[in-house]
């Protein structure tokens, strides 16, 4: 079965868990449009002799790693969900991406950490790789390829937990988290133990030139992540939202610098947050925690608004 059949045949099943999950019909009059950006990144400006980054908003991060640009779970779009007759089925976006697809570099490498679909966004992916035809590489988790393989990609990886991939000198490394797979809730997924064909999810390790990125995808607390800490991690891009009630697949933001301060990061930059309401806390309440919290750790923080930049 081809995924647009695949996709087809789940709509129904799938848009009645979308539309009736209790945190979508809070009447937050604030979540009604998607905010103009407050900043705008010059990617102009980014020079190919070192680490630029921006966060483009929920876990899209923008780099700039020695002149190799990478993209992460690409989403761009004012909704997340179901893609079917043309649209998408689903939470509505309240910030909008601090770049357009259109306002883009050429893209040469996409990091997809699993197949949720505000991860892996259908709508997003086929534009890009549509933009670029055979030009870009992807790399993905364990068994989640077939959602996206018909689109025009240079090449498609999957990469599970322990393997690496080397790309034009850049080397990136899968590791296991703490969160669940499936895209539909009756497909196969590891966190239900299914390991040799259920659907997986990864952080990455991206290394260039000596400098080392975690992007640490979606996860909820765990210690799976301690063995970086003696890889010398200089930036730890750590999810920070969606942890109430989800908290045993979502961290909170003390508990990501946590495990951020368990693998030594020097830097951190949050991500998962301040872009659709998928969690019961207050939109603003992760951004406010972490800017308090951060002061009791030892590193950084690298940016902490949608659309900053940051340059190692």
């Amino acid at each position: 079965m081809n995924r647009r059949s695949f996709i087809t045949r789940g709509f129904l099943a799938s848009l009645g868990f979308v539309f009736t999950s209790p945190f979508l019909d809070r009447k937050d009059e604030s979540l009604k449009a998607a905010t103009l950006r407050v900043h705008h990144p010059d990617t102009s400006l980014w020079s190919n002799d070192k680490v630029s980054l921006a966060w483009i908003g929920h876990s899209t991060v923008l780099m700039n790693f020695y002149g190799k640009w990478i993209l992460t779970d690409p989403v761009f779009f004012g909704r997340v969900g179901v893609y079917a007759l043309g649209f998408t089925w689903g939470p509505s976006r309240y910030t909008a991406p601090a770049l357009s697809i259109d306002e883009l570099p050429r893209v040469d490498l996409i990091l997809l950490s699993h197949a949720h679909m505000d991860h892996m966004d259908w709508e997003s992916l086929k534009t890009i790789s549509e933009r670029q035809p055979g030009e870009i590489d992807v790399l993905t988790s364990y068994h989640s390829k077939d959602v996206i393989g018909e689109l025009p990609w240079k090449s498609l990886t999957e990469l599970d937990w322990g393997e690496s991939h080397e790309i034009d000198s850049t080397l990136l490394r899968a590791y296991e988290v703490k969160h669940f797979g499936w895209r539909f809730p009756w497909e196969k997924d590891r966190s239900r133990g299914f390991f040799k064909d259920g659907r997986s999810y990864n952080a990455y390790l991206i290394e260039r030139n000596g400098k080392k990125i975690l992007f640490g995808g979606d996860t909820a607390n765990t210690s799976k992540l301690d063995v970086l800490k003696t890889e010398g991690v200089d930036v730890a891009i750590m999810p920070i939202g969606a942890y109430r009630p989800w908290k045993f697949n979502h961290c909170n933001p003390e508990e990501a610098l946590i495990m951020a301060d368990r693998m030594r990061a020097k830097y951190f930059i949050p991500i998962h947050c301040n872009t659709f309401q998928q969690g019961m806390e207050p939109r603003d309440e992760p951004l406010k925690w972490l800017n308090e919290s951060v002061k009791n750790y030892p590193f950084k923080l690298g940016l902490n608004e949608i659309g900053q930049s940051f340059q190692i």
